[in-house]
């Protein structure tokens, strides 16, 4: 009844019979061995329906398995459309793989995600449409940064590691045996940083990877970069290991029970340890740690890296200046239990309890409580300076006035941005002068005189050239870190904020009148603003 054609094309011979309706010839077609062709139902219904006199007509077609491949915008997958065969040929592996490198697929591409989709032939009807992928690229890794890997307990370990009593309570004067080490000791490892790993898309284009950050191990005083491993910092003397950026140093360290008259004043090279208490009128410097074990009560301390007080710091006011008794200055970090009518200045500060009535100028962070949500106290006295102000309460009921200063390093900046403004415009000048000058320079009749000038002024003006580009980018960087220090730069509450506190951030003052619930102050659209915590 049927007969297939050269060009895959099945034929019907209706000259002699012809069928009884379109329904028989479709009947018929899905009982043959043409049951998986493309029936042309369009063709079969017009020939009974315009009583078509054609003898012969084309009731079906065959169709290989066809692969079409398309590549996604970025170019990091690529998918394969699969028709499957209506009567023709299953679509082979290799075949496949033909048009995938025709399609310009060079990388990410692996046999099994094919083969599924190959394997579908076998289990769907004839003509049915799937889709799957056949390549996926792969994004860049970044590299890690250089890590430095700490192998020994520092005196910044041990004081967090109070000794425990037999009877399982806690002894705040006894933190064991002193941190030490010998020379040739191991202090850091360090792994260096690695170049990440590069991506590609599945077309073959490279998609370079961002190195981790290299940094360069630091050897202080007392350490040597290892001669036998490079990525070893050794100490090189006996005595305490102490952090620093990148680095370690080893002190030598001074350990005295009291400071007081008996002792004299303590001036020392490397780190001192105060077991018990430091006297009125006593001072203690140091170019290393200083850890007070006890209490400092009217006493100055200096040190070029952390001041670590496990009690209180307390002084008075000078009736006569106003002075405060009570010091505590370091490069460092401070670390104090309480403070009352002192003056402390650090990178970062820490009280765990409260401050009553002290001038406090810290770098970065001043905190009064511990924990995660600090809860100390801040009250009297005044901030100088801090990027972060974290605590629980600041000022009292009674309103007394309070003064809270943060960013004031930014009036710095902008006083190195109006010189960088002036010195630009004088170099602009310069190069408006120089200019005129080579006009006239241009004018000179005697060729050797003017090339003599123009070759003067020339250099001149590179040298304008190069100072102007220099202020720019210094500007740059100066409008770059105001804005991340007023960004950054906030007052952060946990209880009450009291009335009475004048708060000036840069150059901006907000005065409480009321007492505040736990809030957040901050400078935000140029104006200082007070936000709410939620619960």
């Amino acid at each position: 009844m049927f007969k297939l054609a050269h060009n895959g094309n099945v034929l019907l011979d209706v000259s002699k019979h012809l069928p009884p309706s379109a329904a028989f010839v479709i009947e018929a077609l899905e009982r043959s061995t043409f049951c998986d062709c493309k029936i042309d139902h369009e063709t079969i219904h017009n020939f009974f329906k315009n009583k078509s006199t054609e003898s012969v007509l084309v009731v079906a077609s065959k169709h290989d398995a066809s692969l079409n491949v398309s590549i996604s915008d970025d170019k990091m997958l690529a998918t394969g459309e699969l028709t499957l065969a209506q009567g023709g040929k299953k679509l082979g592996l290799e075949d496949a793989k033909k048009q995938l490198v025709k399609a310009g697929i060079v990388r990410g591409y692996k046999q099994i995600f094919l083969e599924q989709l190959l394997q579908k032939q076998f289990e769907l009807s004839a003509g049915t449409l799937i889709k799957g992928t056949l390549a996926k690229g792969r994004l860049p890794a970044e590299g890690v940064a250089t890590e430095f890997v700490v192998t020994v307990e520092t005196l910044k370990d041990r004081l967090k590691k109070p000794k425990l009593k037999e009877d399982g309570s806690v002894d705040m004067r006894d933190f064991g045996k002193l941190a030490s080490v010998e020379p040739g000791s191991v202090l850091i490892r360090q792994q260096p940083a690695t170049p990440g790993k590069e991506g590609f898309t599945v077309t073959g284009d490279i998609l370079p990877a961002k190195p981790g950050e290299n940094k360069q191990l630091i050897a202080g005083e007392g350490t040597e970069i290892s001669k036998v491993n490079p990525l070893e910092l050794v100490a090189t003397m006996s005595g305490v290991p102490v952090e620093i950026n990148n680095g370690m140093r080893v002190d030598d360290i001074f350990t005295i029970s009291d400071v007081n008259v008996k002792s004299g004043h303590i001036e020392f090279e490397g780190s001192v340890i105060v077991t018990r208490n430091i006297e009125p009128g006593m001072r203690v410097s140091a170019k290393g740690d200083i850890t007070i074990f006890g209490t400092v009560e009217s006493g100055e301390v200096k040190a070029g890296g952390n001041i670590t007080v496990k009690q209180g710091v307390i002084g008075h006011q000078k009736s006569e200046d106003r002075i405060l008794s009570c010091k505590l200055i370091c490069n460092g970090d401070i670390h104090v239990s309480h403070a009352q009518y002192c003056y402390l200045e650090a990178n970062n500060i820490f009280i765990d309890r409260q401050a009553s009535h002290c001038t406090i100028e810290a770098n970065q962070l001043l905190q009064v409580g511990q924990t995660n949500t600090p809860k100390g106290k801040l009250f009297g006295g005044e901030v100088l300076n801090a990027s972060a102000l974290i605590t629980g309460e600041i000022g009292n009921e009674s309103g007394a006035k309070m003064v809270i200063n943060l960013a004031t390093s930014a009036k710095d900046i902008t006083k190195k941005s109006d010189n960088c403004f002036k010195n630009l415009a004088k170099t602009d000048e310069q190069l408006t002068t120089l200019q005129a000058a080579l006009e006239k320079a241009e004018l000179v009749k005697d060729t050797e005189k003017k090339n003599t000038l123009i070759t003067k002024i020339g250099a001149t003006q590179l040298h304008y050239c190069e100072q102007a580009e220099q202020l720019e980018k210094d500007l740059s960087i100066l409008e770059n870190d105001l804005h991340n220090l007023l960004d950054n730069t906030q007052l952060a509450v946990n209880t009450v904020l009291h009335s009475g506190v004048e708060i000036h951030i840069f150059d901006k003052v907000l005065k409480t009148t009321r007492n505040y619930p736990p809030c957040v102050v901050k400078l935000e659209n140029n104006k200082i603003e007070i936000e709410f915590k939620t619960s």
